[in-house]
């Protein structure tokens, strides 16, 4: 035993004499680099304003884990006459898959931050900006995430960017390991008829609580086969997609734990989620009730509750969908036997009021209308002609 205590006794005496002591073995500290605000959609989506090549045009831009890249919307390309790179690359999303061009080795300015030589491939958000009813220029997930460790503080709207290096996450909370490919993946427990532990895309630029991959969900027998859902249609980078939306009893991430949570289940035709590999998604209406620091160059996600931990989910079910198209809120998608239809709504009407509210904001009626079991007036144009309507908004639960 002498011995070989004095054996590491000379190990710890030539490690030091090198140099090689704790304090130079540690990672540098990170530090800060800039701060900024966000604005959050209805969702949870994160939007960040930002500037692209040496442009003078100020864009938006959704802050999205579940992107495996930076992207610039084709419209915005062709208006700032951007040069165009073609590729046999293809993306994959909610809707289909779709092949893609480049506008290689160009910079992005955030507020105190520029970032260059990045390769942002080309996509067209015009769906994107009409569901949520406010401007998306582009998408910024792995090409940025994965250089820095960012801070989202949902109670002050800020976000924080950091160098790569040793960083002290403060008190509280919980840290993910993350799985990485270009995507962070994370397990939660789902619990419902049975309890099921699997992994999932941690991705802050879903505007939703939850997506289920349909074949996991009869697989494990997490709902019963009896169990009631309702038709629903979701926008996503590639188009539009029927999917069918209900409650689970339970998620659980980490040791936190949230009841009767809103979600979606879908057909994954284009092999989004990989299934077996992974279940579906997390998404933002979820993710947002804890502040996060991103941090993809030590592979960890470290979640803390905030202000919004325990507020409630939006159960509310319209059975249609609302566009903000040439400044008018118009319906679309109306589903069969479902309130917006029993309401005499039709797609391609033009909203007017909601009781004696009268907007065409569409953030401000998408809020309004979050209230399930509530009742509205509904003002609406149809070929000209001024209507109103009953409509008893539904409910998940």
């Amino acid at each position: 035993m002498k011995k070989l205590l004095v054996g590491w006794v000379i190990v710890l005496l030539l490690l030091a004499k090198a140099g090689y002591t704790q304090e130079y073995l540690e990672a540098p500290a990170s530090t800060l680099l800039t701060k900024f605000r966000f604005r959050m959609l209805h969702g949870g989506v994160l939007l960040v304003e930002g500037l692209v090549a040496n442009k003078a045009d100020t864009l938006q831009f959704v802050l999205d884990t579940g992107s495996s890249g930076i992207s610039l919307d084709s419209s915005l390309v062709a208006r700032l006459q951007l040069p165009v790179t073609p590729s046999d690359k293809v993306v994959k999303g909610i809707g289909g898959v779709k092949n893609v061009s480049f506008v290689r080795k160009q910079s992005l300015r955030l507020p105190g931050l520029t970032i260059d030589s990045l390769d942002f491939h080309i996509n067209d958000y015009e769906l994107l900006t009409s569901a949520y009813g406010t401007r998306i220029d582009g998408v910024i997930g792995y090409s940025f995430l994965r250089k820095f460790i960012v801070a989202v503080n949902y109670d002050s709207s800020l976000i924080a960017v950091y160098t790569p290096g040793s960083f002290k996450y403060g008190r509280g909370g919980h840290v993910l390991k993350p799985r990485f490919t270009n995507l962070p993946i994370v397990h939660a427990v789902l619990t419902d008829e049975t309890k099921q532990d699997a992994k999932y895309f941690f991705d802050t630029g879903a505007g939703l609580c939850f997506l289920l991959n349909a074949e996991f969900t009869e697989d494990s027998g997490l709902f019963k086969k009896r169990r009631k859902f309702y038709p629903a249609l979701i926008e996503g980078i590639a188009g539009k997609q029927a999917m069918k939306c209900g409650v689970v009893k339970q998620v659980q991430i980490g040791p936190y734990k949230f009841r009767n949570v809103p979600g979606y289940v879908f057909a994954d035709s284009f092999n989004i989620t990989n299934y077996p590999s992974l279940a579906g998604l997390l998404g933002n209406d979820l993710l947002k009730r804890f502040n996060l620091v991103i941090n993809y160059p030590d592979q960890e996600i470290h979640i803390k509750p905030n202000t919004k931990f325990r507020e409630p989910f939006d159960y509310a079910y319209l059975g249609c969908n609302l566009y903000q198209v040439d400044n008018v809120i118009v319906f679309g998608e109306v589903l069969p036997n479902t309130p917006a239809a029993k309401a005499g709504l039709l797609d391609g009407d033009v909203f007017v009021h909601v009781d004696n509210v009268y907007t065409n904001s569409l953030p401000i009626v998408k809020a309004i209308m979050q209230a399930a079991n509530t009742k509205f007036t509904i003002g609406i144009i149809r070929n000209g002609v001024s209507l109103t309507k009953k409509l008893t908004v539904g409910s998940l639960l």
